[in-house]
């Protein structure tokens, strides 16, 4: 038993010794400051999800700490419907990564990278308390997923599902004493120049 965890232990300095540095800093949480937006390969939108689908916490990467750490908990009996998600590589008016919601078959975890498509973007603004800024929503489609896979637009997503998704934010940002006012609702062309415009220099 010993000597097969042995034999374990060294395959896996091997394995690591053969991985590329880019991996192996990567693997030490380094995906939100050194991935791009996009995949270099693919062309997906990459996506660091920060809150699992069916959670009542609110999750969020700081930069200080270097890990994740507890924002807020969800009303009992009010869990997030979809994964929630941060986008590296880019940087938002409130000077956090952008945000990006990914739907996929089952829920991922936190800290878990995403491939996605990207469809569209529902454009909102939010005020809190008389500051009223650009709080755009990005919706994703997890590249690997079944239910989603002809999707490419957000037009061909259900209509009452959008409704859902801005009535979720809606009512998100009301118990916390904050308006969000959807605006309207745009195409992968819109939100990969929202991407690109908000790209970290």
């Amino acid at each position: 038993m010993a000597a097969a965890t042995q034999a374990w232990a060294q395959r896996a300095v091997l394995r690591r010794a053969e991985m590329p540095t880019e991996a192996i800093r990567y693997s030490k949480m380094g995906l939100l400051t050194e991935l791009p937006p996009f995949d270099r390969e693919s062309g997906n939108l990459n996506v660091v999800i920060d809150t699992p689908k069916g959670s009542r916490n609110k999750y969020a990467y700081n930069f200080d700490r270097r890990a994740y750490v507890l924002k807020t908990v969800m009303p009992k009996g009010v869990v997030w419907p979809f994964d929630f998600g941060s986008i590296p590589g880019t940087q938002g008016e409130d000077g956090d990564p952008l945000d990006a919601l990914v739907l996929m078959d089952e829920s991922a975890f936190c800290g878990c990278l995403v491939e996605a498509r990207l469809v569209g973007v529902i454009e909102a603004e939010q005020t809190e308390k008389g500051k009223t800024e650009r709080n755009d929503r990005l919706i994703s489609i997890a590249a690997e997923s079944h239910t989603h896979r002809g999707i490419k637009t957000l037009s061909e997503l259900d209509s009452t599902l959008l409704d859902e998704i801005e009535h979720f934010f809606i009512s998100y940002n009301a118990a916390r004493d904050k308006k969000f006012k959807p605006l309207g609702r745009g195409g992968p062309e819109r939100a990969k120049r929202l991407v690109e415009k908000n790209r970290k220099k």
